[in-house]
């Protein structure tokens, strides 16, 4: 009994990783292309008298799953 799909080779593999590697390049340096506005946002000071920690939802979350 033969398998529909051929074996995967490393020549393929490198081919693909080739491909996938000069779509990346050229994604990159198409003309007119613009960052998304979070990735060119500056990030924001830390506050002068401390204070950066702030309880929210996801750390109380992430405290009831470290109890024993």
């Amino acid at each position: 009994m033969q398998d529909s799909q051929p074996t995967p080779s490393r020549r393929g593999f490198f081919f693909g990783a080739a491909v996938t590697g000069a779509a990346a390049a050229a994604a990159i340096a198409l003309p007119g292309v613009q960052l998304p506005e979070a990735a060119t946002a500056e990030p924001k000071p830390a506050p002068e008298k401390g204070g950066g920690y702030k309880l929210s939802e996801h750390v109380k979350r992430y405290y009831q799953t470290t109890r024993i």
